[in-house]
C-alpha cells in the first residue's frame, strides 16, 4: 500500500488490489460452482440436495466469516496510521475468535439440521443428499473460518495476489476430489453429491495450512511474528472485533440469506424446479463475486486512506469502485442475456430443467445493476468502519421488503417462481439507494470531523 497523488495512480493501486482478489473470490466460489454443476451432471435428485445443503451451509458462512472480515479494516487502519506492531495481537486474536465461532455452529448446526430438514417436504433422497453434505462440509468449517482470518491480514497489507495464488493452487484440488468422489473414480466410493461436500472440507484444509506457512516462513509476513509466541485469549480484543464484525456479518446475512430463504420455499415446487433455481442462482452468484471483489478492495484502500487522514482520496477510492463495478455490470448483463442457452447447459441436459434454467437467468439480469451499486458501497462504508447503521438498511431492505413481495407475487400473480426473483431485485434495488445514501453522509461527516479536528 501506499499514498497515490491522481486519478491514473489510485486506478492502477485499486486494480493491483483488485485482480488478485476477484481472481481468488472466483476461485474461492468456484469450489461450490463445481460442486454444482458435477453434481447436477451425476443427477437432478443430487443437484437439489446440494442445492438445499448449500441453501441452509451458505448465508451461515457468509455472515459469520463477515465477523471476522472486521480484521481488514482494522489491520489496514493500524498500517496507514502507522502502528505496525500492534497488527499481531489482533491477527493472533481473530484466529481465537475464528475458532470460537465455528465451535459454535458445530454445535448449534448439530441441533437444528434435523428439524429443519425434516421440516421442509422434500422428496427422501434429496433429504439424504442435503444432509449428508452437510455434515461432509463440517469437517472443513474450523480451517476455513481461520484461513478467512489469515485471507484478511494478508490482504490488508495489500499483498492480495498471495491469497490469490493460494487459490489458484487449491482450486485444480477441489475439481479433482469431487471427480473422484462424486462418481466413484480412481478407486474412491461414489458418493454423487455428497461427496462434493468431502472434497470441498479437504480442500479447507489444505489451502489453511498453506496460508499459515507462507505468513509464518515468507517475506514481508515473518516480520510481524504473527506465530511467534503463543499468546492468551483476549476477550477485549474479541470485543473490538465483534464491534466491528458483528454488524458487517449481520449485513451480509440479510443480504445472502434471503436468497437462501427463496431457494427454502421454493421446496413447495417440483424437483426439477428447485434444480433450475439453483443452477442460475449459482451463476448469478459466480458473476456476483466481482462487485463483491470490489467492495473487498474499497475496504483496504479506503480504511489505508482514513487511517492515515487522507478523506479526499477515500472518496474517490470509494465512487471509482462503484463507477467500474457499474460498468462491468453492464457488460456481464448483456452477455448473460445473450447467452443464457449456453450457459444452462453446463447444469445439466435434461430438457425440462434447461428450459426452466433459461427462464430463470432472464430474471438474474435484472438485479446484476443493483448489485453492483450496493456492494461496493458496503465495502466502502467497512472501509470508514461504519457498520452499525447498514445492517439495518439490509435488513429493512431484503427482509422487508424483497422477500415479502416475492412471496406476494409468487403466490398470487402468475409469475409463480419466478415472482421471488423480482421480489430479490427490489430488495437490492432498496439496498443501493439507501447505502448510497449512508455513504455520502459518512464522508461529508468525517470531512466535517477533521476539519473540526485542524481548527
Amino acid at each position: 500500500m501506499k499514498q497515490t497523488y491522481n486519478i491514473k495512480g489510485k486506478l492502477g493501486q485499486l486494480s493491483f488490489i483488485l485482480v488478485p482478489i476477484l481472481v481468488t473470490q472466483l476461485g474461492m466460489f468456484a469450489m461450490n460452482f463445481f460442486d454444482t454443476i458435477m453434481s447436477g451432471q451425476y443427477s437432478p435428485t443430487d443437484l437439489a440436495g446440494v442445492a438445499i445443503g448449500s441453501s441452509l451451509w451458505v448465508p451461515v458462512f457468509t455472515g459469520l466469516n463477515g465477523i471476522l472480515l472486521a480484521v481488514t479494516p482494522i489491520v489496514a487502519q493500524l498500517i496507514g496510521g502507522g502502528r505496525k506492531k500492534e497488527v499481531p495481537y489482533t491477527v493472533f486474536q481473530g484466529v481465537y475468535a475464528a475458532i470460537f465461532l465455528s465451535l459454535i455452529v458445530l454445535i448449534i448446526g448439530s441441533a437444528v439440521m434435523d428439524p429443519i430438514l425434516t421440516g421442509m417436504d422434500l422428496e427422501e433422497n434429496v433429504h439424504r443428499v442435503a444432509r449428508e453434505y452437510l455434515i461432509a462440509l463440517s469437517f472443513g468449517m474450523i480451517p476455513l473460518f481461520v484461513y478467512n482470518v489469515l485471507r484478511s491480514f494478508i490482504d490488508a497489507l495489500g499483498l492480495t495476489r498471495v491469497t490469490m495464488f493460494i487459490t489458484l493452487l487449491s482450486l485444480p484440488i477441489n475439481v479433482v476430489l469431487n471427480y473422484v468422489l462424486i462418481f466413484g473414480k480412481l478407486g474412491f466410493p461414489e458418493l454423487g453429491g455428497v461427496g462434493a461436500g468431502y472434497a470441498s472440507a479437504i480442500t479447507y484444509w489444505v489451502i489453511t495450512i498453506v496460508a499459515f506457512w507462507v505468513i509464518h516462513t515468507k517475506s514481508p509476513f515473518r516480520e510481524f511474528f504473527i506465530f511467534k509466541a503463543i499468546q492468551k485469549p483476549s476477550f477485549t480484543k474479541w470485543k473490538e472485533i465483534f464491534k466491528i464484525g458483528v454488524p458487517i456479518g449481520l449485513s451480509i446475512f440479510f443480504e445472502v440469506s434471503i436468497f437462501s430463504a427463496v431457494t427454502l420455499l421454493m421446496s413447495e415446487y417440483t424437483t426439477s424446479v428447485i434444480a433450475a433455481h439453483q443452477a442460475a442462482l449459482n451463476f448469478a452468484s459466480f458473476l456476483y463475486m466481482i462487485p463483491l471483489s470490489i467492495s473487498m478492495a474499497l475496504t483496504i484502500v479506503v480504511g489505508f486512506e482514513v487511517g492515515a487522514k487522507r478523506l479526499k482520496d477515500a472518496k474517490i477510492y470509494s465512487w471509482m469502485g462503484v463507477l467500474i463495478a457499474l460498468i462491468l455490470a453492464v457488460m456481464y448483463g448483456l452477455i448473460l442475456y445473450a447467452f443464457r442457452t449456453e450457459i444452462s447447459y453446463l447444469y445439466t441436459d435434461d430438457s425440462h430443467v434447461l428450459e426452466l434454467i433459461g427462464h430463470f437467468l432472464l430474471y438474474a439480469v435484472f438485479f446484476q445493476l443493483s448489485d453492483a451499486v450496493q456492494a461496493p458501497v458496503q465495502g466502502a462504508l467497512r472501509g470508514y468502519k461504519d457498520v452499525n447503521i447498514t445492517f439495518i438498511m439490509a435488513l429493512v431492505s431484503y427482509w422487508v421488503i424483497g422477500l415479502p413481495l416475492g412471496y406476494l407475487l409468487a403466490n398470487y400473480t402468475e409469475f409463480g417462481p419466478y415472482g421471488y426473483w423480482l421480489g430479490l431485485t427490489s430488495g437490492l434495488t432498496a439496498g443501493a439507494l439507501t447505502l448510497s445514501g449512508r455513504l455520502l453522509l459518512i464522508q461529508k461527516r468525517f470531512k466535517r470531523e477533521y476539519m473540526d479536528g485542524k481548527a
